[in-house]
C-alpha cells in the first residue's frame, strides 16, 4: 500500500489522484462483497467490509485533513457504499439509519481523520516518538491558573500563505489538541 500511496501524490499534494485510487480499490471490493454476500453470514459480510473500510479509508488520512468538501464528500460516499453493500440495500435507501444499525460504521470520515490527528499527536506526547514529528511540536508553558495542569500545544507562526501550510501536522496538531475538551487533554 505504501507504493500505492507514492504512486499517486502530487507534487501539489491536492490528493485528487490518491483518493481516486483508493475509490477505484473500494469499487473492485464492494463488488467483490456483493457477489459473495449471497454465500456469508451478516456478521461475517460485516467483518469483511470493516476490515477493507479500516485499512482503505484510514491508511494515512492524517494527511487529509483541512482537504477540500468535495474530496471527503467522496470518501464518505466511498464508506456509505460499503454500509449499503453489507446491508444489500439499494442505493435509493437513506444511508442514516443504515450508519446507525452498523455502529463500525456511523462515525464521518472527518472525525476519522481529526481521531487519527488527536492519537498520533497524543502518542508523540507521551512517548516522544517518533523523534520528527516530536520535533515538530512543543508543549506551551503553564501559567499559574486553575487550568495549568491542562497540556496546551503552541500554535507556530505561520511563515507561509501557501494553504498546504495548515494541513501539515506542525500547525493542525495543535489547532484540533487545543479544542479537545480539558477532561480528555
Amino acid at each position: 500500500m505504501a507504493d500505492d500511496f507514492n504512486s499517486y501524490h502530487d507534487e501539489h499534494l491536492t490528493f485528487y489522484d490518491q483518493i481516486s485510487a483508493i475509490s477505484k480499490a473500494c469499487c473492485y471490493h464492494i463488488r467483490q462483497l456483493q457477489c459473495i454476500h449471497p454465500y456469508l453470514d451478516s456478521t461475517t459480510a460485516c467483518t469483511i467490509a470493516t476490515s477493507i473500510i479500516h485499512f482503505k479509508l484510514d491508511y494515512c488520512n492524517s494527511l487529509y485533513y483541512s482537504l477540500p468538501k468535495s474530496q471527503i464528500t467522496h470518501l464518505q460516499q466511498i464508506q456509505n457504499s460499503f454500509a449499503r453493500a453489507v446491508v444489500k440495500a439499494p442505493k435509493s435507501c437513506h444511508i442514516t439509519p443504515i450508519l446507525l444499525s452498523l455502529h463500525w460504521l456511523k462515525i464521518p470520515v472527518t472525525k476519522r481523520i481529526e481521531y487519527k490527528l488527536h492519537s498520533l499527536t497524543y502518542k508523540v506526547l507521551t512517548t516522544k516518538q517518533p523523534p520528527y514529528l516530536h520535533n515538530l511540536i512543543s508543549v506551551q508553558p503553564s501559567r499559574s491558573t486553575c487550568s495549568s495542569s491542562l497540556v496546551t500545544l503552541a500554535r507556530p507562526l505561520t511563515s507561509s500563505s501557501l494553504r498546504i501550510t495548515d494541513c501539515s501536522f506542525r500547525y493542525a496538531s495543535p489547532c484540533l489538541w487545543n479544542q479537545l475538551p480539558s477532561s480528555l487533554r
